[in-house]
């Protein structure tokens, strides 16, 4: 089949990542609402965040070890239904069973986080089986949307609750849960590529030397997602306690900023980009000058520009590793998507809890200077990989 035959299959998985962004974005936002009308403690609403995080390393390292026997292909069309139902159980169940809000908003988190953990193990895989002329610029188009869908749903939901107020937040949530049916149906009237074929290039082409390779993309990814998640948690509040900005402009130019500039950086590079491997060295490096001078500045100048250009520097620094491992170790498989994510979603848990733990026991600007360390350990690891992949470029 031409690959005029999937742009709806690209089409569905772009707007599958786009609507994936609301489990993300809005919850964080909610917290004081869920706080104050349902008398949630703090630490209940921390354990949501945790149990999103787990839920979705579970699916990643559940696809790593068992990938051949999912059908990829039913998954994918039905994982935008799995996120509606997470969103509809997490607003319906707190409005009929107010006594028992927590508990809706426990079991909505599981089922919505799965979806996410799915998202992110089977949508790059599915994106680099559609045959194109420009694979890095598609993965790169990906990720970008995510970016988007945060600012766009942060935007949407800040404008919803100022003006219906945050009493009627769950009708916002019902909203957001129908956007992921539009995937879904555009997924059931799409073909699919084929998937399966890859698992059993990579069961014949596997070697240490290429299991090495995989391994170090893993680690890439690891820190890149260290390093952009810790910023991206902390911004905010960092502008707020450690700068002295107001708050809601603090938002604003932390959250909201952050992702348009990741966002805008990685369709940059589906347009023009082309050497990955020299994007991945300048993201690490100019990521670990960002920390180093967040952490170091006394003056709020640089600190804050500091903050908000680690958006750009670690925009490439997740989507462009799967473009590496594509480039590099052709026919890697699901199960090799998969455990990437894992090492993704690891990076995103740890940093920004080793920000916070760093914040509580000193402050945040010390915190800020600790996380320099995932950053430059993955500028070091770049040579490493350069080198690695420039001795091995069969794999």
């Amino acid at each position: 089949m031409q690959n005029s035959g999937f742009k709806r299959t690209k089409l569905a998985c772009y707007i599958a990542y786009f609507t994936m962004s609301s489990i993300f974005s809005l919850p964080p936002l909610l917290f004081v609402t869920f706080h104050e009308m349902y008398g949630v403690s703090w630490t209940l609403l921390g354990t949501l965040v945790l149990t999103n995080f787990c839920t979705q390393l579970f699916v990643d390292l559940l696809f790593t070890l068992f990938s051949k026997h999912f059908n990829i292909q039913k998954i994918v069309r039905m994982m935008p239904l799995v996120t509606s139902l997470g969103l509809i159980i997490y607003a319906a169940f707190p409005m009929i069973l107010p006594e028992f809000a927590y508990v809706g908003l426990l079991i909505g988190t599981v089922i919505f986080s799965v979806s996410a953990g799915l998202s992110e193990v089977l949508l790059s895989p599915t994106i680099a089986a559609i045959p194109s002329d420009n694979p890095q610029r598609d993965m790169s188009m990906l990720h970008s949307l995510y970016a988007f869908g945060v600012f766009t749903i942060v935007l949407i939901s800040t404008l919803f609750l100022k003006i219906f107020g945050t009493e009627n937040w769950m009708y916002l949530t019902f909203f957001l849960a129908l956007l992921p049916v539009i995937a879904a149906v555009m997924f059931m009237l799409s073909p699919m590529p084929d998937m399966t074929g890859e698992e059993s290039v990579t069961a014949a082409r596997r070697s240490p030397k290429r299991t090495i390779g995989i391994m170090l993309c893993v680690g890439c990814i690891f820190l890149g997602s260290c390093a952009e998640n810790a910023m991206s948690n902390w911004i905010s509040g960092y502008m707020e306690a450690q700068l002295h900005i107001d708050k809601a402009f603090g938002d604003i130019l932390g959250m909201a900023v952050f992702a348009i500039l990741l966002g805008i950086t990685r369709i940059s590079y589906a347009k023009w980009g082309k050497n990955i491997t020299k994007m991945l060295f300048i993201g690490m490096s100019g990521a670990a000058v960002c920390y180093l001078v967040a952490g170091l500045s006394a003056h709020v100048v640089p600190a804050f520009a500091a903050c908000i250009l680690t958006g750009i520097f670690t925009s490439m620094l997740w989507p462009g590793t799967l473009i590496l491992m594509e480039e590099k170790i052709p026919g890697a498989g699901v199960a090799s998507y998969a455990l990437m994510a894992a090492g993704g979603d690891l990076g995103a848990s740890v940093a920004p809890q080793l920000l916070g733990i760093a914040a509580d026991g000193i402050s945040l600007q010390a915190g800020m200077l600790i996380c320099s360390v995932f950053p430059i350990l993955g500028t070091v690891l770049m040579i490493v990989i350069i080198g690695f992949f420039r001795r091995n470029k069969e794999l």
